[in-house]
This record gives C-alpha cells, sequence and structure tokens, in this order.
C-alpha cells in the first residue's frame, strides 16, 4: 500500500468552494492510480458541477459584445432644458459602454453586416441612467409586439438551423415600416470599420425636464470624434474568417495603448407642444427629426478610457435597462421605448437572477443620504447578497425604515386619453414608411454609395426567389425608383 503523502497547508494553494484548502486541482481522488474515482471527491464533484453552471442565459438580441470603462463630461450648459445632475455644466460621471450586433450570437463575427447596439450607463449622483441605443437614430419596427418576430426572422430557420436571406426579407417586405433602418443596413454604417469608427444614438424619443417643471423632447447623438470609416463587404468577410473578434480586440488594445476613443454628445430639443403637430410623429422609432427643424445643441464628452478587469463580471453581467432613468429625465409615447422599460429589466432577471440589480457592475454608485446601497423594497430572491437585516420589509411601517409616499402628477410625464385600441399611431403630415429611406439614398449617400448600396441589396438577395423577391423588388422601387431598378436589373441578371 503506497504510504499517502505529506499535505502542506501554505496560503498560496487554491480552496474548494467551502474555503477549505484544496489538495490538488490536477489529480482526481481514485481507487488506486488506475481505478475508478469516487464520489466523495468533493473538490472533482464541485470543479465539475460549477463548470457545468458555468454560462449564463445568453442575451436574446445582442449577445455578441464588448465594452470598457469611460467617463461622460458635460461642456456645455443644457441646465435650461434638465434638471439632471448628469448633464449640469462641469459634472464628471463614471459610465460604461457596451457594443454588440444585434443578431448575431455569442460566437458570431464582429463583422457581419448588423446594427450595431450603444448601450451606455451613467454612473451618476442620482442613480443609474441607462441610455440603450444603436449605431443608427432609427429601427426596423415602431411596435413592441412585433420585436420578437422581427427578432426570431433575423436569426435562424426553425428546421435546419442556417440563416437564411428568405426569412428577412419575408418579415422586412411585410414590415414596410422597416424601410428606414434597412437602407441604413444595407448602407455604408452597416458595417463600420470598428466600434471607435462609428456614432452611436440613443434613437428613442426622451423627455426632459429642467428645474422650473418645463417639459422638452430630447433625442440623443454621440458622434464619434475618430471620425466615421466602414469596411468594404469583401474586407468585412475576409476579417470575419480572420479573427471574428476584431472589433472586440480593436477596442480593447487601443485603450491598453492610451488610444481613448472619445464622442461628442450632442442632442435635439423639442418644445413639448411641438410634438402634436410635427409634421412627422416625433415618437415613432422608425423617423428622424430633421435637423434644419431641431439642430444639435452639444453637451459633452464621452471617453473609453479602461478595459474591464474581468470580462464577464462586468461585461457579460452588465444589465442595461431603459428603465433606469433619473430625476430630470423620462419616457415618451414612443411604444418601443415603452415596451423596451419592461422588457430590458426583466430579461436580466430571467439571465442573470432575480437580485441582478446587486451585482458590483449593475449597482448605483451613490444613494439619498450617502446610504451605501439603496433603500428599496425588494427582498430575498435567487443569490440575495445584500440584505437589510432586522428593519422591516414591507411599507408603511412604525420603525424608522423610510418610505416614499407622494402623491401627484410626475414632473416627467405626458397627459393622454382616448378609447384603449389596438392601433398603428395616428399619422402626421408627412408620416410614410419610405419617405425618409428615400431622402437618405437620394440626399445623404453620394453615387459611389448608391452603387454599392446596390452590390450590397443585390448579394443579400441571394437565394430569395418568388414572391418574397418580387415584393423586395418592389420594396427598393418603393424606396428609390431609379435604385430599385438598378436592384431589380442585376438580381435579373445573375
Amino acid at each position: 500500500m503506497t504510504q499517502p503523502q505529506s499535505f502542506d497547508q501554505p496560503m498560496n494553494k487554491s480552496q474548494t468552494a467551502g474555503g477549505a484548502l484544496a489538495e490538488s486541482d490536477a489529480h482526481s481522488l481514485s481507487v488506486g492510480p488506475n481505478g475508478p474515482l469516487v464520489l466523495h471527491d468533493v473538490h472533482l464533484v464541485e470543479t465539475l458541477a460549477h463548470f457545468n453552471r458555468e454560462n449564463i442565459v445568453e442575451r436574446r438580441p445582442h449577445a455578441k459584445g464588448a465594452g470598457a470603462f469611460g467617463s461622460f463630461t458635460v461642456t456645455h450648459d443644457v441646465s435650461q432644458y434638465t434638471k439632471a445632475a448628469v448633464f449640469q455644466p462641469g459634472t464628471e460621471t463614471k459610465t460604461l459602454l457596451r457594443f454588440s450586433t444585434v443578431a448575431g450570437e455569442l460566437g458570431s463575427p464582429d463583422t457581419w453586416r448588423d446594427v450595431r447596439g450603444f448601450a451606455l450607463r451613467f454612473y451618476t449622483s442620482e442613480g443609474n441612467y441607462d441610455l440603450v441605443g444603436n449605431n443608427t437614430p432609427v429601427f426596423f419596427l415602431r411596435d413592441p409586439l412585433k420585436f420578437p418576430h422581427f427578432i426570431r426572422s433575423q436569426k435562424r430557420l426553425p428546421g435546419n438551423g442556417l440563416r437564411d436571406n428568405t426569412m428577412q426579407w419575408d418579415f422586412w417586405t411585410l414590415s414596410p415600416e422597416s424601410a428606414h433602418q434597412v437602407t441604413y443596413l444595407m448602407g455604408d454604417r452597416g458595417l463600420p470599420k470598428d466600434w471607435r469608427h462609428m456614432n452611436g444614438y440613443g434613437s428613442h424619443t426622451y423627455m426632459w425636464v429642467n428645474a422650473a417643471g418645463e417639459r422638452f423632447w430630447v433625442k440623443y447623438h454621440f458622434h464619434t470624434q475618430q471620425g466615421m470609416e466602414f469596411l468594404s463587404n469583401e474586407e468585412a468577410a475576409k476579417l470575419a474568417g480572420e479573427d471574428a473578434d476584431a472589433h472586440r480586440r480593436d477596442l480593447y488594445e487601443a485603450i491598453e495603448r492610451g488610444d481613448f476613443p472619445k464622442w461628442t454628445m450632442s442632442v435635439q430639443v423639442m418644445p413639448y407642444e411641438d410634438a402634436k403637430t410635427y409634421r412627422f410623429n416625433p415618437f415613432d422609432l422608425t423617423k428622424t427629426w430633421s435637423h434644419e427643424d431641431y439642430p444639435l445643441i452639444e453637451v459633452g464628452e464621452l471617453e473609453l478610457n479602461k478595459n474591464p478587469d474581468n470580462f464577464f463580471a462586468q461585461i457579460e453581467q452588465a444589465a442595461f435597462a431603459p428603465s433606469n432613468i433619473v430625476p430630470g429625465i423620462g419616457f415618451s409615447p414612443d411604444k418601443m421605448l415603452l415596451g423596451r422599460v419592461f422588457a430590458y429589466a426583466d430579461a436580466h432577471r430571467h439571465r442573470i437572477g432575480s437580485n441582478f440589480h446587486q451585482l458590483p457592475v449593475n449597482q448605483p454608485i451613490a444613494t439619498e443620504g450617502g446610504q451605501e446601497r439603496a433603500n428599496q423594497y425588494m427582498f430575498d430572491g435567487q443569490m440575495a447578497f445584500y440584505h437589510s437585516g432586522t428593519a422591516p420589509v414591507y411599507a408603511p411601517n412604525s420603525f424608522g425604515r423610510p418610505y416614499s409616499d407622494w402623491q401627484g402628477t410626475p414632473a416627467e410625464s405626458w397627459e393622454a386619453d382616448g378609447d384603449l385600441v389596438r392601433a398603428a399611431y395616428t399619422l402626421h403630415a408627412e408620416d410614410d414608411d419610405f419617405g425618409q429611406a428615400g431622402t437618405m439614398v437620394r440626399e445623404v449617400f453620394d453615387d459611389a454609395a448608391r452603387d454599392r448600396l446596390v452590390d450590397t441589396v443585390t448579394g443579400a438577395l441571394g437565394g430569395v426567389t418568388g414572391e418574397v423577391l418580387a415584393r423586395a423588388l418592389e420594396y427598393w422601387k418603393s424606396i428609390d425608383a431609379g435604385v430599385g431598378s438598378r436592384i431589380e436589373d442585376k438580381v435579373n441578371a445573375r
């Protein structure tokens, strides 16, 4: 019988989950060197059991991404529009920004043609403010009930598990409100060179309220100070094969070498009453506001200057949610925004757990009264780390635990009346599905960009036939007759 070796206990050895020193991370406990393993090898069982549970649920959209920490500094006075502390003159706020693709899974290439997520958290003195947007100022839809259907159409077929052009174009052409965003996607902006060389947008319309209680509608713009740069279809395909993590690598390495990317934040501000009669519905996520009507007002500068210490803990577990707002900032009647206010936080409850807000990356940095943690009435649940001891778990109470019981009309609100209906937005004077997309093709794109658009759409229609192809060609003719005819000619010539 082999004599057991002595087991020293220096503190530089690894430990079991229970805190005891682990005998070995390389050799399982067995009956002799060639015999069976034993169930009471606690360290082996714990190691394998935890490994089986190492992944958390993948985000359904925006699964593939990365990000970094930084700061936002207010450089211009916009206090006439909002009382939010984060946007007061000279304020500097810690931030976290996550970039992503919408349709790709965790292992998909960064350089697929897709909309890019631009999810920004401000760790403000009044709580977390999350601005969860994209690299485009519009989106494919204006009603959240269609969102799950849209995402499924961009993912994979249920039968063979493959992505499919016909499925995508079937949904898009049966949802003509998608035309503006599809035009962005099929144009140069659908393939940014990297995250540092693309813009970001809040996309939705939000409300700002100033100290006097005056209300305004706003849209957020983040213009890259690095300049906008794009990949060609050929460059993107080559990179996808050579380095699926090209954008993640570019951001990390730029910050490591001290080349900190920056964006200039501006807003468009619409007087509250203008929304009722503006020529486009200002709450329709498929529309933009004319910069001639509502010029950009500069607010400040966003800089990314610190990579995460641990990707999983600080990026994968980051739980951005449009429901995180602060005083002086409110929602709008944008139906997509109102749907996301529920859906995002609920996705994190499913993906991470009911106490996702207790994770360090998701905690606010300051609370009322200088408390270390927020005084909130949410208790217990899976993985509750913080607790309130013996303090009352209900409100109102007679034992000194603060609670809120204010009544009145919140400053960040709007009026509404009418019957409960299931209906599309009421059309404003110039509302239609194809108009702004056509303006982009004719007035934003130059001849070379239009040529690339024709080539890209023709390629994206590969494998699409029959009724769906016919609708797709009419879809593009509705956006712009000339470009649509050129696409049709190239498709027919294949």
